[in-house]
C-alpha cells in the first residue's frame, strides 16, 4: 500500500479514481484531481510547501515532486505526463504538458501549454517555457514548435496511464 502521510497538520487529498501504486509516497499538503496515477517509487512531497496536482495527471515511476520552503509550491496542470526519474520543484506546469524522462524543472520556472520537455532536459530556474513548444538540453533551450502529431502523443500518454492503472486493480 502507498505511503500517505500528513506533516505539520496537512494530510494529501485525492479526487476520485486516483490510483496509487505501492510503494509510491504522498506526504503533506497534496491536493491531486481526479483520475491521476502515482506510480512505483514516485515521491509527492508536500512537507515544505504546497503542491496542486489537476485532473488526470501521471506521475511515473521514480519521479520528484516537491517545493521550496517558504518560496516556490509546485502547481501542475490537467493532463500532464511527468515521465520516469523526472523532477518536478518549485514551478508551474500547464495542462497538456509532457515532461520528458529524467527532465528537470526547477523553481519558479512554467511550463507553458501543450508543451514537451524532452527527455534529459533541465529547465533552469525561472524559464518561461512558451506554449506549444518543444524544449531541450541542459539548459533547455526552444527547439521546435510543437507538431499535431506531438500533441497526440500528450494526449494519448494522458489517456493511457487510467487504463495502466486498471491493469492493478484487477
Amino acid at each position: 500500500m502507498a505511503l500517505i502521510k500528513s506533516v505539520r497538520g496537512f494530510t494529501p487529498k485525492f479526487g476520485k479514481n486516483c490510483f496509487l501504486a505501492d510503494n509510491a509516497t504522498v506526504i503533506g499538503e497534496v491536493l491531486m484531481g481526479e483520475n491521476c496515477t502515482v506510480w512505483f517509487n514516485a515521491v509527492v512531497r508536500g512537507d515544505v510547501h504546497s503542491i496542486v496536482i489537476g485532473d488526470s495527471t501521471n506521475v511515473q515511476d521514480g519521479a520528484v515532486i516537491h517545493g521550496t520552503y517558504e518560496k516556490f509550491n509546485t502547481i501542475i496542470g490537467n493532463n500532464v505526463s511527468i515521465a520516469h526519474n523526472a523532477v518536478v520543484h518549485g514551478c508551474t506546469i500547464e495542462d497538456n504538458v509532457l515532461i520528458g524522462m529524467g527532465a528537470i524543472v526547477m523553481d519558479g520556472a512554467v511550463i507553458g501549454e501543450h508543451s514537451v520537455i524532452a527527455a534529459g532536459a533541465v529547465i533552469l530556474p525561472g524559464t518561461k517555457v512558451e506554449a506549444r513548444s518543444i524544449y531541450a538540453g541542459l539548459p533547455a533551450k526552444k527547439v521546435k514548435d510543437i507538431t499535431p502529431e506531438m500533441i497526440e502523443v500528450i494526449q494519448r500518454t494522458g489517456k493511457n496511464y487510467p487504463m495502466y492503472a486498471s491493469w492493478f486493480r484487477e
